[in-house]
């Protein structure tokens, strides 16, 4: 599993190209995901990436995947599961010091990131692992997630409007009678 964990890490960009088409496959499929349930969708799903995760990255399954953001390089791996960058005792040549044969996943993570196109997410804070999403899919979650954001996002001007006028139905018929033409707009005979 090591040796998978570090080649990962050195095919990060193109493991970052997959996660994108994935993540974009994943997003198109929504409305099939919906409409047959997410509940059912979830073990199969949970299941293909526990295979998947667990083979390339060593993944624990936490349920809330930052690879893409760390380089590809799980900080559950982390003999401290820090999410937010190493601790103070990493060895010289970047190896852990709870397990000095193994590298320590922050100086891996760093390397990966590099090594991607959108690396610079690395910077960003993650939240606290909560427990509760333990074994769920990440991929189903994210993807149902920036579903319903560029759903939101297609929505918002018509409900924007609605939310402006909430009145306007009740007091309005929903087509007016059209007015008639100025006659400097009617064309006459002549082509004028």
């Amino acid at each position: 599993m090591y040796r998978t964990r570090l080649f990962a890490v050195r095919h990060a960009r193109a493991f970052e190209w997959l996660y994108v088409r994935l993540e974009r496959a994943m997003v198109a499929l929504d409305p099939l995901f919906a409409r047959v349930g997410y509940a059912r969708i979830e073990p199969p799903v949970a299941a293909i990436e526990r295979v998947t995760k667990g083979l390339l990255f060593d993944c624990k399954m936490c349920g809330q995947c930052v690879l893409s953001s760390t380089g590809m390089s799980c900080p559950m791996n982390c003999p401290k599961q820090l999410r937010n960058g190493p601790c103070g005792g990493v060895r010289p040549g970047g190896y852990c010091e709870v397990k000095p044969q193994m590298r320590c996943v922050w100086v891996l993570a760093w390397d990966g990131a590099a090594r991607m196109k959108d690396g610079g997410t690395i910077h960003d804070v993650q939240p606290p692992v909560d427990r509760s999403l333990e074994g769920s899919s990440s991929w189903l979650r994210v993807s149902r997630e920036k579903a319903a954001r560029l759903r939101e996002a297609r929505d918002a001007p018509r409900t924007t409007i609605a939310k402006a006028f909430p009145g306007a139905r009740a007091n309005e018929p929903s087509a007016a009678p059209l007015a008639p033409e100025p006659s400097s707009a009617v064309r006459t005979g002549d082509g004028r």
